[in-house]
């Protein structure tokens, strides 16, 4: 990873923000600037006219990590907290003007760095490091197309699992079992499996229910590959389906093909939200289509841009996006597909290869 380049990009974004140092708090940001993978640790990141300067401070639990990880940063190890030692590191500084991440910093913390740092204006800094981060450089790409890969690869796997009587949390199990036996560091986030009525719940995490003996089935997860996360979707089916099941995941399935396919540079996300909606209108569904069409992936796995009604954030090439439309009928069930797709120069490229064909079990 190109860290010097990444710390050149956010000098000049402080430098036209009228800042003369930002302290960097949120653990992504962290890891994105320099590497480091721990879960205790701040960046002091101080710029000039034509220079910056970067200490990243931790304390002595993560002292051979810190050395052997951080990249193009001072690593500054003590015995107190590392924001209490940036904020002291801030202060000696002698800084003008110091930004902060507003909406990562809590309360009691911003507190704490007023009393420190006195003579120093205190500047809002929200977003930052994320607006960088936006655009994934051809390394990040790389780590997140693998990450895709080994979670599509773990797909067979749940579908062996899927049985009738076998509890949800039986098949997330196995599922992250597999995954850390191929290499994943974690999952991206709670494994989603709902079944019959329950895959109307968009965020059905896995339960102690079994699997019926028929209805639809989501399967909803991701992992974490050398810090980067990976999302998909899949839904399947126990036992026959029913012409309105049928046509309940073609509908998604259409939706889904036409936003991804609204996917180029200069469209604003809540076009390619749109497209998929509009579809879901004409066959009667869009009113149980309750979220957003997708959101940004890499580091985190939701990230900006956000791909919703009335969004107008533009997409350029290097955003990794999900595309991810669904339908949920209470005590019916529902249907999500999710796909990854990254925003190319001249269109966009799906990188989950997984199949949209319904599957009955």
């Amino acid at each position: 990873m190109n860290y010097l380049a990444r710390q050149k990009k956010l000098a000049a974004v402080l430098r036209q923000g009228g800042f003369n140092a930002l302290l960097i708090t949120h653990l992504p940001n962290v890891f994105y600037l320099c590497g480091f993978t721990g879960t205790a640790g701040v960046l002091l990141f101080q710029t000039s006219e034509r220079s910056h300067k970067v200490t990243f401070y931790t304390d002595g639990r993560y002292s051979q990590q810190a050395h052997e990880e951080v990249q193009s940063a001072r690593v500054v190890v003590s015995r107190r907290a590392a924001f209490i030692e940036a904020c002291e590191g801030a202060q000696k500084a002698k800084i003008k003007t110091l930004g902060f991440e507003a909406d990562q910093l809590a309360y009691s913390a911003y507190k704490q760095l007023g009393q420190m740092v006195r003579g120093t204006r205190l500047k809002p800094a929200a977003g930052l490091v994320e607006q960088l981060r936006l655009i994934k450089d051809s390394d990040e790409i790389g780590q997140i197309r693998a990450s895709v890969l080994l979670a599509a690869s773990l797909f067979q796997t749940a579908l062996t699992v899927i049985k009738t009587g076998v509890a949800e949390t039986q098949v997330a199990g196995e599922l992250e079992l597999q995954a850390r036996r191929a290499g994943a560091e974690k999952m991206s986030f709670d494994t989603i499996v709902a079944a019959g009525p329950r895959s109307a719940l968009p965020h059905g995490r896995a339960s102690s229910q079994p699997i019926p003996a028929q209805g639809f089935i989501i399967l909803d997860y991701g992992v974490i590959l050398a810090g980067y996360c990976s999302d998909m979707t899949r839904t399947v089916h126990a036992g026959p389906v029913s012409r309105a099941h049928r046509r309940m995941y073609e509908a998604v399935r259409q939706a889904q093909l036409a936003s991804i396919a609204a996917v180029r540079p200069g469209v604003e996300t809540g076009e390619v939200d749109h497209a998929g909606r509009e579809v879901l209108r004409k066959a009667g569904f869009d009113e149980f289509f309750t979220h957003s069409t997708g959101h940004g992936v890499g580091i985190e796995v939701h990230e900006p841009p956000r791909l919703g009604k009335g969004q107008t954030q533009k997409l350029a090439p290097g955003m990794v996006v999900t595309i991810e439309p669904g339908i949920y009928i209470p005590e019916e069930g529902g249907v999500r597909i999710e796909d990854m797709v990254l925003v190319t120069e001249s269109g966009h490229e799906v990188l989950t290869p997984t199949t949209k064909d319904l599957i009955t079990l």
